[in-house]
């Protein structure tokens, strides 16, 4: 090629790479904005697992038209202000949905969350993927629905304390029984009295006392649960709850007592029978495969998260 001709070409515009010495400019990217998050960098890549889930929970929401928040962990009065900050601005005219597990707790707190979710909330659902104890059965009873899968689990309502020295939840029978079986034990044989006393040291009369008193608090609390639905009769309430009486208070000796969705349902509750194959169940079981691997107590939203190491035991 002349010279005419690369004075030709350099007139239309054609300019080759590294010419006169100058470096390529790189793309603006005007015509397709890079997507940045709000965070920093460095804190975005901190916590994206949990910019993830709260990515979930927003699809969730968006494709079932609802506010859904999460919550993992044990029940208790702290509970109430955690699950004020992931529902601050909920929206009266829309369905909340919960997706819980929980080993249980206090049972007067379970009323109060329930009592909170229902006013701020069309239609109130409480999701259960795993499992809902104690505690969590009295939360879910007072919902509209409870959609339950094939792993689904309620449970008894059997108060659960929080060990001394934050090593786990015990259960207000298993106190009452262990107590009941030492003095019976001690009665019948004086020379196991040191023995007994080693294995209840950490026990004392309050705390047997509170446990007596929790027990004695189940029926009055799953009636108060039921009637915190608002669109629930007073008269199906007594029904239900004569219905669990016997189940769920009465005969388990056993806090981990399995009580499915066939019996929830033929009890009264508002089951929903999630279909495992179904995009609702698939998208619920996703999220929580992630709190599953996540080993922390946590209550989270779209816009708002909590979350805490779970407490290794003591030595």
């Amino acid at each position: 090629m002349g010279s005419q001709d690369r004075e030709s070409a350099s007139s239309q515009g054609e300019q080759r790479p590294g010419q006169k010495g100058q470096a390529d400019e790189l793309p603006d990217g005007a015509e397709a904005p890079l997507k940045r998050p709000t965070q920093s960098p460095l804190f975005h890549a901190q916590h994206s697992e949990r910019y993830h889930r709260q990515q979930l929970i927003g699809e969730y929401e968006r494709l079932f038209g609802c506010r859904l928040v999460v919550m993992c962990d044990a029940i208790f009065p702290a509970s109430i202000t955690l699950f004020e900050e992931v529902i601050a601005d909920a929206d009266p005219a829309q369905d909340l949905h919960l997706l819980l597990d929980t080993p249980g707790g206090d049972g007067e707190s379970a009323i109060r969350l329930v009592r909170s979710a229902q006013a701020r909330c069309r239609q109130f659902t409480v999701i259960v993927p795993n499992q809902a104890k104690s505690a969590g059965t009295l939360l879910a009873m007072g919902a509209h629905h409870i959609p339950m899968g094939p792993t689904s689990d309620l449970g008894p309502v059997d108060p659960q304390f929080e060990a001394p020295g934050g090593r786990g939840l015990y259960s207000a029978k298993d106190l009452i029984a262990a107590v009941d079986h030492a003095e019976k034990s001690i009665a019948e044989n004086p020379d196991s009295y040191p023995l007994h006393v080693s294995l209840l040291a950490d026990v004392n009369a309050v705390m047997v006392q509170q446990a007596r008193s929790a027990l004695e608090r189940s029926g009055d609390l799953v009636r108060e649960a039921l009637r915190s639905n608002p669109d629930r009769s007073p008269g199906d309430a007594s029904q239900i709850a004569a219905a669990v009486q016997e189940k769920l208070i009465d005969l388990p000796a056993d806090h981990g007592a399995v009580f499915d969705r066939g019996d929830a349902e033929q009890a009264g509750l508002p089951v929903l029978h999630a279909d495992p194959a179904g995009d609702q169940w698939v998208l619920v079981w996703q999220l929580w495969a992630k709190y599953f691997n996540l080993f922390s107590r946590v209550i989270e939203g779209r816009i708002a998260s909590q979350t805490m190491p779970v407490p290794l035991p003591e030595d």
